[in-house]
């Protein structure tokens, strides 16, 4: 990644393809200059910052489009250097254009993310706040939206700088017994170290906690329908969905592979899997299409388990018994076929089965979403159980492991200091810790770090 920061950079802002309107953006010191010597309109020597102006792209003679022009001046920008906008009509042809004569005119093509990373390196934002930008723009449902908005308004950099602060703070003290270290004296108060260690412990393991919830609500919380050949699961997920996603036969062992889509309820996107049936079976293929539908169990949040609502209670409670090692959070268990039996029977198997068993049971209709209104309340009655109503929640798997790795330091300073260890080894697990709190935010950094990160990003942003 070249990160030249003297370089003015360019780049759609908008999605490729035909549109109403599209977005290009540049930003460096040579920016208002490029956008000046290519526009036929106002001047914007000295455009106020927040401005719009507007005009013509031109080529020497040739008008390239009718366009208007964002001023944004340093340090008042995104990237906190002087940037302009241009908003043309969304032609893949004339975006082209416009952006090979700014590249002709003196500036060169941004590279992934580069924008973001340079409100990184300028200073405007920290690292969890510019990964937070990416989070956002891919954000699938109103819950992972409203936490990338949280982060990128710095609700959680805020939590670990405190946290680092009063950890360099006493840092500072241990590191000054070691210049001292000859003449046997402590500055920092071993208790009050541990009450401190103690504190930053209380505060990062909660979030360590919310990391499931949050890499669920980034991804989409797997939800397995699971179940016998025939019991209804492709008609359920193509109830669920309101179309024909999933093929649907009488022919047992239909669904050899696994079949996924999301549904958003109450804001939260769920990624149901309708699995192949399991039985036993002589089929190679069919086999390992079973095999995937235990290890889907396995990953899922939530499995929905159909149950045929014929079969014998004896037959129900023994398939029941042959998945209850299942180690999902939550599984509801679906008798399905209930249209089939007179008025009141299904609810009465239902009341049967759910006294023998420890896992909530409903009677539907697969094809019937009328009927699926216990299915849509269990799924909204787990986001309430789940969603933390108040708090910071991770989303991403580096600061999960920046703070595991930053819990298991602080640990090591607590068994430090009760072993009564040298006083150079506790600052050394110390250093730890503000180096893996460090690497979230970007006070600590390296080049793989800032590559594998902003790589990620769509070029424009």
């Amino acid at each position: 990644m070249n990160r030249t920061l003297t370089d003015t950079i360019v780049a759609p802002a908008t999605p490729q393809g035909q549109s109403a309107v599209a977005v290009i953006r540049m930003s460096g010191d040579k920016s208002l200059d490029i956008t000046q010597s290519m526009f036929k309109g106002a001047s914007l020597k000295n455009a106020p910052s927040h401005t719009i102006h507007y005009g013509w792209i031109t080529d020497g003679e040739r008008d390239l489009d009718e366009v208007m022009v964002s001023v944004f001046r340093a340090p008042r920008s995104f990237t906190t250097e002087d940037s302009t906008e241009i908003t043309c009509h969304g032609s893949p042809r004339i975006v082209q254009s416009i952006i090979e004569l700014a590249i002709k005119k003196g500036a060169r093509l941004a590279e992934p993310g580069e924008f973001t990373l340079r409100a990184f390196l300028n200073g405007r934002i920290d690292l969890s706040q510019a990964e937070a930008v990416a989070d956002l723009i891919h954000s699938t449902s109103n819950l992972s939206s409203e936490l990338a908005l949280k982060q990128i308004k710095g609700q959680f950099s805020r939590i670990l700088a405190d946290l680092r602060q009063e950890l360099v703070d006493f840092a500072a003290l241990i590191e000054l017994e070691l210049d001292f270290s000859e003449e046997d004296v402590e500055f920092a108060n071993r208790e009050k170290l541990k009450a401190l260690v103690d504190k930053i412990q209380n505060i990062i393991r909660p979030l360590m906690d919310s990391f499931s919830w949050g890499n669920s609500l980034k991804e989409g919380i797997p939800v397995a329908i699971v179940g016998a050949p025939n019991a209804g699961k492709s008609t359920l997920l193509n109830t669920l969905l309101n179309e024909e996603k999933a093929i649907v036969s009488d022919i047992a062992g239909t669904t050899r592979d696994f079949i996924e889509d999301v549904l958003f309820v109450d804001g939260v996107g769920f990624r149901f899997t309708d699995t192949a049936g399991i039985r036993d079976t002589e089929d190679i293929l069919e086999n390992l299409g079973i095999e995937r539908s235990f290890q889907k169990m396995q990953e899922a949040k939530m499995v929905l388990y159909l149950l045929d609502i014929h079969r014998s209670m004896h037959e129900l409670l023994e398939e029941l018994h042959s998945v209850h090692k299942n180690d999902a959070q939550s599984f509801l268990v679906l008798l399905n076929k209930a249209d089939k039996l007179p008025t009141g029977e299904a609810d009465n198997i239902r009341k049967k089965l759910q006294e023998k068993t420890e896992f909530p049971v409903c009677s539907i209709t697969a094809r019937d979403r009328h009927t699926l209104t216990p299915v849509f309340e269990y799924l909204s009655d787990y986001i309430q159980k789940n969603n933390p109503s108040e708090g910071t929640v991770i989303t991403s798997s580096r600061h999960f492991e920046a703070l595991s790795h930053t819990s298991v330091a602080l640990d090591n300073v607590l068994r430090g200091m009760d072993s009564q260890l040298p006083t150079d080894l506790v600052a050394m697990d110390i250093r730890e810790a503000l180096y893996h709190l460090g690497t979230i935010t970007g006070q600590v950094s390296t080049d793989d770090l800032l590559e594998s990160i902003f790589t990620r990003f769509c070029i424009g942003k």
